[in-house]
């Protein structure tokens, strides 16, 4: 995800249908993104309102932050900066953790220089007030060589690095919408919407779904990511299968649902098993 899958060098995304009612009312007006930040007090709990802490004592209750996502907005408002070489001094250590900013360094021997621009995401980061922030495609390149990935001279070029980034994206946003859908049916439950708390890509190790579907004759699924989203403080953990688009040339089918880890997930998944039969 915001992390580090390759898909084909182009293409268009499709997610799995799933009818639903329509849910389509917004967050209710007591959701922070309806406040007025300038005309509203904070309540006398806040920390402005309380006596100093000292330094020991900020990093020590600093939220964990995944290490992707450190300074990434630096990323996203001056990409130059990192893009001039110099390599991190103390000032840009962060203090929660003691580490340095991603790596958007290029590689030893990197055939073409890469961008180091990030791009936010429209996925609210749990625990922050912030969104997830997509790597560069200097990262992404970065993060595939830690991973085995090797090319020859003419494998791929600088325009496939910049179509494999824009997919990457692509897949999450859509991913996400799927799972706004999924989330929809707890709307009372969450009015101001679910967050994602953190996620991971387990390509090797197939849902009871795709192995049923491959029993069945269908392909296998190129990549799974299990994503945990943030249900107004339940986590609810969500699975995605990536299928290749078959006939359709580059093109991406998600496969999104709520993982049985508990008989409210699966009480949603037989709703709209329920819905999906009936409507078709």
């Amino acid at each position: 995800m915001m992390g580090d899958t390759m898909s084909s060098a182009a293409g268009t995304v499709k997610a799995e249908a799933v009818v639903m009612p329509d849910f389509g009312r917004g967050p209710p007006q007591g959701c922070p993104m309806h406040q007025n930040v300038k005309q509203s007090v904070p309540p006398p709990e806040c920390p402005m309102h309380q006596a100093s802490v000292s330094a020991k004592e900020e990093v020590k209750n600093a939220p964990s932050v995944p290490a992707h996502q450190e300074r990434a907005y630096e990323f996203v408002e001056c990409p130059m900066r990192a893009a001039s070489g110099v390599k991190p001094t103390l000032s840009d250590i962060n203090p929660a953790n003691m580490m340095p900013p991603p790596n958007q360094q290029p590689s030893p021997g990197q055939p073409f220089s890469l961008s180091v621009v990030r791009q936010e995401s429209n996925i609210p980061r749990s625990g922050s007030g912030d969104n997830w922030v997509y790597p560069s495609e200097q990262m992404f390149w970065n993060a595939m060589l830690r991973k085995g990935w090797r090319w020859n001279k003419d494998d791929i070029n600088q325009k496939d690095m910049n179509n494999i980034i824009r997919i990457h994206n692509q897949n999450n946003e859509q991913a996400w919408q799927e799972i706004l859908r999924w989330e929809a049916l707890h709307s009372k439950e969450c009015p101001c919407g679910p967050s994602l708390i953190r996620f991971g890509g387990k390509a090797k190790e197939l849902t009871p779904r795709a192995r049923f579907r491959h029993w069945m004759g269908h392909e296998l699924p190129f990549d799974r990511h299990d994503w945990i989203v943030d249900r107004c403080g339940k986590e609810v953990r969500y699975v995605i299968d990536y299928y290749d688009g078959g006939q359709v040339p580059r093109h991406t089918i998600l496969d999104v649902r709520p993982a049985f880890d508990s008989l409210e997930s699966v009480w949603d998944r037989m709703k709209v098993a329920w819905w999906r039969w009936t409507s078709s």
